[in-house]
């Protein structure tokens, strides 16, 4: 599967943003769908997970409350929700795909990568 994502940008601390990811080639919903980021100098932190259904979901403990990540299987489209922003935030954003028929929150564990998409929260 072909990823592409898109919605980054600049924001204030408090604002919100909305990632989106377009998936292409196999069948999108046979994939468990998951955003991470990193911060320049940082380890690739997973940020949110979502189900092939989209009926499961997990945050990070970071992100909870504020991050909002959901699926549309018809538009083969994975959505990450960002309200309440921090600088804390600021990260290139990936959207990921794994085939594993239960991946942990983990990079390893996702095998289809997008490029990537800045995110900076100024304060």
């Amino acid at each position: 599967v072909q990823l592409q994502a898109s919605g980054g940008g600049l924001v204030q601390a408090g604002g919100s943003l909305r990632l989106s990811c377009a998936a292409s080639g196999r069948t999108f919903s046979s994939y468990f769908m998951g955003w991470f980021r990193q911060a320049s100098g940082t380890e690739r932190e997973c940020v949110a997970t979502i189900s092939r259904s989209g009926f499961s979901t997990d945050y990070a403990d970071s992100v909870k409350g504020r991050f909002s990540i959901s699926r549309d299987n018809a538009k083969n489209t994975v959505y990450l929700q960002m309200n309440s922003l921090k600088p804390e935030d600021t990260a290139v954003y990936y959207c990921a795909a794994s085939a594993k028929a239960r991946p942990t929150c983990d990079y390893r564990d996702f095998s289809s990568w997008g490029q990537g998409t800045q995110v900076t929260v100024s304060s």
